[in-house]
């Protein structure tokens, strides 16, 4: 009978201690606490800027453990935005999005590295326009803790760039418009 309650004890123990670091979130894309924004030279005289709406996505993170983080984002590629609705048609169309046929972009990180003072890099697999590639992002950790509401909440900055041409854009308007680059903001409420 002690050997069982022991048993019964420790085993809870553990269970709650799992439980208090477990570190699962949600991106608080309801509150709109996140965004995903990107910017492309527009024929190197000046920058398109937007955003996407519509957003979705998970992470685990330990501060102590950051190797085991992991981050699952998806993008609703329909919900571009760049505050001029016949740009947003033409970025939606063949030549660029190409949402008819891929509404959706996506990132699965494959690891991330610890480069101290609260600064890492995530690598993962992008998948956009029908292509998945390896794309690194470096983030930063701005800050975890409880909210008003009885929660408890973690927050990033992120910032990648990458080829257009790389993943099968046909649309090119020279070197100077090559690139995209994402600014990202992310805020999770722990789940």
């Amino acid at each position: 009978m002690k050997k069982h309650l022991l048993a019964t004890i420790i085993g809870s123990s553990l269970l709650l201690s799992l439980s208090a670091n477990a570190a699962d979130y949600a991106i608080d894309t309801q509150g709109a606490h996140a965004s995903i924004q990107f910017s492309v030279s527009h024929l190197g005289y000046s920058f398109v800027v937007g955003r996407f709406n519509e957003f979705s996505g998970n992470f685990s993170f330990d501060q102590a453990k950051i190797a085991d983080a992991k981050v699952n984002v998806k993008i609703n590629t329909t919900s571009v935005d760049s505050n001029h609705a016949e740009r947003d048609k033409h970025l939606r169309g063949a030549d660029f999005l190409n949402t008819d046929k891929f509404p959706e972009a996506s990132f699965v990180s494959t690891s991330i590295v610890d480069n101290g003072n609260n600064q890492f890099v995530i690598n993962g697999d992008f998948t956009f326009n029908g292509v998945t590639k390896p794309l690194s992002i470096d983030a930063k950790a701005i800050g975890e803790g409880k909210d008003p509401w009885g929660g408890y909440r973690a927050g990033f900055t992120g910032k990648t760039t990458f080829a257009m041409k790389d993943y099968g854009v046909k649309m090119d308007l020279g070197p100077a418009s090559a690139n995209v680059v994402l600014d990202l903001v992310v805020e999770g409420i722990k789940q």
